[in-house]
């Protein structure tokens, strides 16, 4: 099955620079799965959100479409990695009891990403999908990151982050919803750590490859004299937007 690759050039980055997520979230999801056995991470990327559940789940399953991603990946005894769409899986059926999707889903073939959940999920398997939205560190930072975002690159993002952009609440999801908690992810970086995964956006990428240039040159100055002193760290807070529910619930749609 084709995907769409926007992010192994820069996987090595990825998994340096993209940002951790709660221990609270992972311990959301523990307390509402009825089990523990297996976990299966779908689009796991660099495997930041398989390696929160090993503490919690006896084994995880963590898949990518992209080999490049993979080989990156953080290695732990309890995580098991293959490269493999999250549409076409080769695992057997009511086996899951917590499938995990974390700034992924959205490239996703939904209808058939969903029959392939309800496929390996036990009864009353959990569901999670989640993103996080824009960065907010200081006002001066976040206009200039904007500016970035929206008017340098916004037309290189894929038509995909809108869904990002809406808070996940324009995918359709097929289930029953439970309520998720407030979570936001956070990290104190410096400024080379914050250009790092600037860098690491998609529409950064396609616009450096298109333009020949460094779309972070055009704000760089302004990026600088915005965060102060260069290895002064600041706090990196992003909002995180989840969608859970159980699989063996009544269909529902929510667009």
């Amino acid at each position: 099955m084709n995907f769409k690759d926007h992010f192994s050039q820069q996987a090595g980055d990825y998994a340096k620079y993209r940002p951790d997520y709660p221990e609270a979230l992972f311990e959301f999801l523990a307390k509402t799965a009825r089990g523990r056995e297996l976990a299966w991470d779908a689009g796991t990327g660099s495997g930041q959100a398989a390696l929160g559940l090993t503490k919690y789940f006896d084994r995880i399953l963590a898949t990518d479409p992209s080999a490049t991603q993979i080989e990156n990946a953080v290695r732990h005894a309890k995580i098991s990695y293959t490269v493999a769409p999250a549409e076409q899986m080769d695992i057997p059926s009511h086996s899951v009891d917590l499938i995990t999707v974390a700034q992924a889903l959205h490239w996703f073939n939904f209808e058939a990403f969903y029959q392939e959940a309800r496929r390996v999920l036990k009864p009353d398997g959990l569901l999670a999908v989640w993103c996080y939205g824009l960065n907010e560190i200081t006002p001066a930072v976040d206009e200039v990151v904007r500016h970035l975002y929206a008017n340098i690159v916004g037309p290189y993002w894929p038509r995909e982050r809108k869904f990002i952009d809406e808070k996940y609440q324009t995918i359709p999801f097929p289930f029953s919803e439970l309520p998720p908690p407030t979570l936001h992810m956070q990290q104190m970086w410096d400024l080379s750590d914050f250009v790092g995964y600037l860098q690491t956006w998609s529409a950064t990428q396609r616009f450096w490859q298109e333009n020949d240039q460094n779309p972070l040159d055009i704000v760089r100055k302004a990026l600088t004299r915005a965060w102060g002193e260069a290895h002064q760290k600041h706090k990196v807070e992003w909002p995180i937007y989840m969608r859970i529910g159980r699989i063996s619930a009544l269909p529902m749609s929510r667009t």
